[in-house]
């Protein structure tokens, strides 16, 4: 059912004026006013928006973790109640907000859906807001988002949201917020992998994808698997779980993809069908032949919208062909397909590691929005600009961090409800 909180203001200050109207995807264009009214409904339900979501999802700017089938996969497996924020001018629709309330030591937390799973969220803006939203408007406008969830949550958290993305400034960058411990690392494509592997070590990289090629065939060959049928992708993802879960319990990580609620919302997103190129999951894997016949090497899971590929988790096998390097040969195999097929930006997500940096030419700064909306917000606020601080701190300090990743993984051994980051 859908309960709206309505919450009109003045957009004063640099007002939206008219101008030359911006194409939003591939049929209707948007002039915004002068000073219009901007009406900000919040919504318990994701299917009355449905049909102004899956529009506003089509620009580029938009990420795909706030595409309606990702939202839809996390919320169905999850359960969390919603709080989608609809913001619109004059009935129409400018921006979207898919939040989910969840409740952490009693403070509800209004979060991106599927906040924990994501790599970069944006929001959903039209062209037009994000081209106009001066300060002021973007001010006015969480001021607004923050009386209309009144009552419903305590704090809105807009987590890992880059300012600065695909040659835009984000409609949010004026407010209030603190860099994320975790930057999101990128390789940008060129027109065929050759030129792509030019702006690494180009030799190096052939040099290593030869070996590689050769050490396999002396195993009795390989085949690059995409998953195509449900039976394939059924039993890929069984794997990638047990494959993951033996390499934490080795490594003494935390197994965030343990508990049933994240492997149902992943093999939610694998009932999805593909739009041409553009899926919310693909699996891609290192299928052996000779005497490792039909055995599965590596697993990567593979996301995409438009140009942007992003890589969701990756796994490996590390008793079958260890000297090949079969997950450093999937991520090879794996770009050189996604340029042939159109693709402009290879993403391995957030997280500094070492061989994210080996193929990355782009390093992307992501920061966290908090908007207080009770007493008990603002301390929680405080405290998680705090703990990202000091997050960000430990991770400067490999040593450190990795006494603290196994202290988790320990905890990780114990029943819980909630996968942590």
């Amino acid at each position: 059912m859908q309960t709206t909180i309505l919450d009109n203001h003045r957009m004063a200050a640099e007002p939206l004026s008219p101008g030359k109207p911006r194409a939003v995807g591939a049929d209707r264009t948007m002039t915004i006013g002068v000073a219009e009214d901007v009406k900000i409904e919040v919504f318990d339900r994701m299917e009355p928006l449905e049909s102004e979501w899956r529009r506003l999802q089509r620009d580029s700017f938009t990420s795909l973790h706030q595409g309606y089938d990702w939202c839809d996969a996390w919320a169905r497996s999850h359960g969390h109640p919603l709080a989608v924020v609809r913001g619109s001018i004059a009935g129409e629709t400018c921006f979207i907000l898919p939040l989910e309330i969840v409740t952490a030591r009693s403070v509800r937390i209004a979060r991106y859906i599927a906040g924990p799973f994501n790599n970069i969220n944006n929001g959903l803006f039209m062209p037009a807001f994000r081209d106009r939203c001066s300060p002021q408007v973007a001010r006015s406008v969480a001021h607004a988002i923050v009386r209309a969830l009144s009552g419903r949550a305590d704090l809105v958290w807009l987590q890992n949201m880059p300012f600065d993305w695909r040659g835009e400034r984000h409609p949010f960058a004026a407010l209030p917020s603190v860099e994320n411990q975790n930057h999101a690392f990128q390789l940008a494509l060129a027109a065929d992998m050759e030129a792509t592997i030019r702006q690494l070590n180009a030799k190096r990289r052939r040099k290593m994808y030869r070996n590689q090629c050769r050490k396999m065939e002396a195993h009795g060959g390989f085949e690059h698997l995409v998953a195509a049928t449900a039976a394939e992708k059924a039993a890929l993802i069984d794997l990638f779980f047990r494959q993951k879960a033996i390499r934490f319990e080795a490594q003494g990580l935390p197994n965030v993809f343990r508990p049933d609620e994240i492997q149902a919302f992943f093999r939610n997103l694998l009932q999805v069908a593909p739009n041409g190129c553009d899926t919310p999951l693909q699996l891609h894997a290192i299928r052996l032949n000779g005497e490792n016949e039909g055995k599965i090497a590596a697993i990567a899971g593979l996301s995409r919208k438009n140009d942007h590929v992003i890589c969701q988790f990756g796994s490996i096998d590390e008793r079958l062909v260890p000297d090949t390097s079969p997950g450093e040969l999937l991520f090879f195999l794996m770009i050189e397909k996604v340029i042939d097929e159109g693709a402009a930006i290879f993403d391995f997500g957030v997280g500094d590691q070492c061989y994210k940096r080996r193929w990355c030419t782009i390093e992307t700064v992501q920061r966290d929005v908090l908007l207080p909306i009770s007493g008990k917000g603002r301390i929680a606020a405080a405290g998680l600009q705090l703990v990202t601080r000091t997050k960000a701190a430990i991770k400067r300090h490999p040593g450190l961090y990795a006494f603290i990743q196994r202290f988790r993984a320990r905890a990780d051994r114990e029943p819980t409800n909630e996968a942590s980051e």
